[in-house]
């Protein structure tokens, strides 16, 4: 008789993947809602609205940034954490640095920024890097939530 082996790796579920998500906004809400503190002090009312806003942008790039290159990894078999970690914070530095650097110099820029081009260059890789740190989180967040061990 023979037996079949289940590869070792990973596997998520539909209802896992939406929590993760989910899980994903908290922590993205979690981050906006202490900017917004450390911006303006301690007061409730914006907090919430910073957070709401993070949770819910988040949750949008995490869709549309990571998604897709997420696919890819788990279509290729790299789903455990560091392939997590990875993406988020590949794609948050991509996406931020993108951000600040008008489009990594594919957008027209004022006129006024070219004498500060390069402390505009190296202030974005520093802030990018800061960030990819914590959308390292997000995706690690993320895939504990949605994927369990196979087999």
């Amino acid at each position: 008789m023979a037996t079949s082996m289940v590869p070792a790796g990973y596997e998520a579920s539909l209802d896992r993947a939406g929590l993760a998500l989910g899980a994903g906004g908290v922590v993205g809400g979690l981050f906006a809602a202490g900017l917004v503190t450390i911006g303006s002090g301690f007061d409730p009312f914006p907090m919430l609205i910073g957070f709401l806003v993070g949770a819910v942008i988040t949750a949008m790039a995490a869709v549309a940034i990571g998604g897709p290159v997420w696919l890819a990894c788990h279509a290729l078999g790299r789903r455990g954490p560091v392939s997590a970690v990875s993406v988020g914070a590949l794609a948050g530095f991509a996406l931020f640095l993108g951000g600040q650097t008008y489009g990594f110099g594919i957008f027209a820029m004022p006129q006024e920024d070219t004498p500060t081009l390069l402390y505009r260059w190296m202030s974005a890789i520093a802030t990018s890097l800061v960030l990819a740190l914590v959308s390292a989180l997000i995706g690690l967040t993320m895939w504990r939530v949605a994927y369990r061990r196979a087999g």
